[in-house]
């Protein structure tokens, strides 16, 4: 028996079914369990302090000291990638939550109650969905100072048409089944219909959007520290670390930009992955 084969009989009867079915999104949860180590351990795991300079050469190549190689300024670029990860991905994180959480609640108040709170709703999304979430984000930075927590919110408001779009059709689908007629024919109160059926109901059409969302945010945010408006050096994050090695490129070094571009890639292709296949999973359900 083979190494493969003898891991394979340990793993769950689940896991292989899944794996055998789809070992793409295998591939991508392995892949999304790195990240969130590394989330988590990044800043204790790294070979070096992040902000060390000249840990190593100028601009030096992949090496066995320096994996990803260092920085223009000598700083090893692993570690700060690693260190780096927490805001990378915890801002997505929030920004999705937010948003989805916020646009949820929007779409069943919507969906609930009909008539003018429809309508005003509706007006006030056109009105957010009106102004792109990379453009609302600078503006708010202009406002409020460089850093994250500004692009933060703004991105989180921008995002609340799309979640609330998609969730009040669905809502307005699941309102209109019959089991939500029996169970107001029998007397079931609204916050017990809305929270117990209703919500419930709608996680698969949400959480398939908030994977989306993730990467959407995932980028912009990478936009923003590119652009030099988001996390402030000498911290490490992904987008400005890309744009710090912008030079290095003509130089011949591609480094300093090319592993935090490949992580960024990676984890929003992953995280892509599996909602369109969550998605597909929860269509295949209904029928």
């Amino acid at each position: 028996m083979s190494v493969g084969q003898l891991a394979a009989g340990r793993l769950p009867a689940a896991t292989r079914r899944l794996a055998q079915r789809d070992p793409l999104v295998v591939a991508s949860m392995v892949v999304l369990a790195l990240v969130t180590l590394i989330v988590v351990a990044g800043r204790w795991i790294a070979p070096y302090p992040p902000d060390q300079l000249y840990a190593g050469p100028l601009n030096g190549p992949a090496s066995f000291e320096h994996p990803f190689g260092t920085d223009d300024l000598g700083r090893d670029i692993l570690s700060r990638a690693l260190t780096g990860a927490a805001s990378s991905i915890i801002a997505p994180v929030i920004v999705v939550v937010l948003s989805t959480t916020l646009g949820m609640t929007l779409a069943v108040t919507a969906a609930w109650f009909g008539g003018i709170v429809r309508g005003t709703i509706a007006r006030v999304i056109d009105v957010i969905f009106a102004i792109p979430g990379l453009v609302l984000a600078v503006l708010a930075v202009a406002m409020f100072g460089k850093g994250l927590v500004a692009p933060v919110v703004a991105l989180s408001i921008a995002y609340i048409p799309v979640v609330a779009r998609l969730t009040q059709t669905a809502a307005s689908r699941e309102l209109g089944r019959p089991y939500i007629a029996a169970l107001r024919v029998q007397g079931v109160s609204s916050a017990a219909i809305c929270f117990r059926h209703l919500v419930p109901a709608l996680i698969p059409v949400v959480a398939a959007q908030a994977t989306v969302g993730f990467g959407y945010a995932m980028l912009d945010l990478a936009a923003i520290s590119f652009l030099g408006l988001g996390e402030q050096p000498p911290a490490a994050d992904w987008g400005s670390m890309i744009a710090g090695g912008q030079a290095a490129i003509l130089a011949g070094a591609p480094e300093q930009s090319l592993f935090p571009a490949a992580l960024i890639v990676v984890t929003v292709l992953a995280v892509g992955i599996i909602g369109a296949r969550a998605t597909t999973w929860a269509e295949e359900k209904e029928r």
